[in-house]
């Protein structure tokens, strides 16, 4: 989106997005997402080695993790997890990667954004083990389940644990019935909207690139799902959203009108009446 980043930004605001939550994927471009974030108001940074980038992983990485976390606009340490899908990085790389990414979040006090595919089990391991050895305070969200995908029993799992599930396009998708039935029994009080711009496009336009205005079309869906108007799934998300990322700034909650869109976490949040997205 480098080419056309200032329309990007400005066709989300013009959808009602108003913060935007831009996780990097490793140190060398954690860089560049800082630079979004200094250069629009309504854009904050997350920093973190996702594990299909985590190959090299060293441990002396947390120092400079922990030097970039200190930047002002740096809300969350992600986007991080495990990728049993993608032959990039040996399981158990990553499984070293994730361990000490929590518990420098824990250190930090930032909640975590958390990569998970075909992985459920371990790391569900992960952040149990994570919880125990760096216990945090109980009205602290220690972070989201980035574009939920995975099974009830996960999403049991991780909600016990104190994670929000953050839902994506997917949730638009025509097979997606477990996905919607699992969004629709989730306490409301534990969900966000995402985009995972610029992948997972919602319909009517999947297949297309994805940005952060289009963190409405899920939001929407979730409002049919859970038999809501869509004013409320927008308050509700993003809420959450400041729950989930209490740096953002306070001054940043615009007030939204009923025919405004909510806010999106583009992989990487919005008003009290709109959703946040974060786009990873």
């Amino acid at each position: 989106m480098q080419e056309d980043i200032e329309a990007v930004v400005a066709r989300a605001a013009e959808a009602g997005v108003t913060t935007i939550v831009v996780p990097a994927l490793d140190l060398d471009n954690a860089p560049a997402v800082l630079a979004l974030a200094e250069r629009f108001p309504g854009v904050y940074a997350a920093v973190g080695v996702h594990p299909n980038s985590a190959a090299g992983w060293r441990d002396e990485w947390i120092a400079a993790l922990r030097d970039l976390a200190g930047h002002a606009k740096v809300v969350a340490i992600g986007e991080i997890g495990l990728d049993y899908y993608w032959d990039k990085t040996p399981p158990a790389t990553q499984q070293r990667a994730l361990a000490a990414q929590l518990d420098l979040a824990a250190e930090l006090g930032l909640p975590v954004i958390i990569h998970n595919r075909d992985a459920g089990a371990d790391v569900l391991a992960q952040l149990t083990a994570a919880a125990q050895r760096r216990p945090r305070p109980d009205n602290a969200p220690p972070g989201v389940l980035h574009s939920f995908s995975a099974g009830a029993e996960t999403a049991t799992a991780a909600l016990a644990l104190g994670y929000f599930l953050g839902f994506t396009g997917p949730l638009t998708y025509k097979k997606a019935d477990d996905l919607r039935a699992i969004a629709a029994a989730v306490p409301l009080d534990r969900v966000v909207v995402e985009t995972d711009a610029p992948f997972l496009t919602p319909e009517p336009y999947r297949g297309r690139r994805n940005e952060p205005a289009h963190v409405r079309l899920v939001a929407e869906r979730l409002a049919e799902v859970r038999g809501l108007p869509y004013d409320a799934i927008a308050q509700a998300t993003t809420a959450n959203a400041h729950r989930l990322f209490p740096r953002l700034l306070l001054d940043d909650r615009r007030p939204t009108t009923a025919d405004r869109r909510p806010t999106t976490a583009d992989r990487r949040p919005p008003t009290a009446d709109r959703p946040l997205t974060t786009d990873h």
